[in-house]
Formats: C-alpha cells, sequence, structure tokens
C-alpha cells in the first residue's frame, strides 16, 4: 500500500476511533498519527488471530484499522490520562 494509502487510513481510523473512544477527537494530526500506528497495530492483532491484515484502502482495511486505532487510543489515554497536548 502506498504512503498516501496508509495516511488516508490512518486519518480516517484515528478520526473513527477517537470518537469511538472519548467523542471528542484529539486534532486531525494526532488523530492521523494515532490511525496509523492504530492501522499497524490492528493489523498485527489480527495477523495473530488469523485473519488477514491491512490489505488496502478497502472496508475490511478500515474496519482493522479502526480496531487497532481504538486499542492505541484507549492505552494513549490511560497513559496520558486527562492531559491534552
Amino acid at each position: 500500500m502506498s504512503i498516501l494509502g496508509w495516511v488516508v487510513l490512518g486519518l480516517l481510523a484515528g478520526w473513527i476511533g477517537s470518537h469511538i473512544v472519548d467523542n471528542r477527537g484529539k486534532g486531525p494530526m494526532l488523530d492521523m498519527v494515532l490511525g496509523i500506528v492504530g492501522a499497524l497495530v490492528g493489523g498485527k492483532i489480527f495477523m495473530v488471530l488469523g485473519a488477514a491484515p491491512v490489505s488496502g484502502v478497502n472496508f475490511y482495511s478500515l474496519f482493522v484499522s479502526v480496531v487497532g486505532a481504538v486499542v492505541v487510543l484507549v492505552g494513549y489515554h490511560a497513559v496520558m490520562g486527562n492531559r491534552r497536548l
């Protein structure tokens, strides 16, 4: 998948994941970074479970990325608490 594909998928996954976790979002840049990290984490989680990882810009990859973004955001909130950047 291209860099642009990762950025688009990461932005969407971060934005959706941040609204699932805290319904406010953390800003577009942090959402994108956490979404890209979430896509990688989601891909690893799904590979360990025996499912296909992120394969391109499609609904399945978006689902995998959002699951990973939610995991990353929950961890982020556990570490950062109520602090804002």
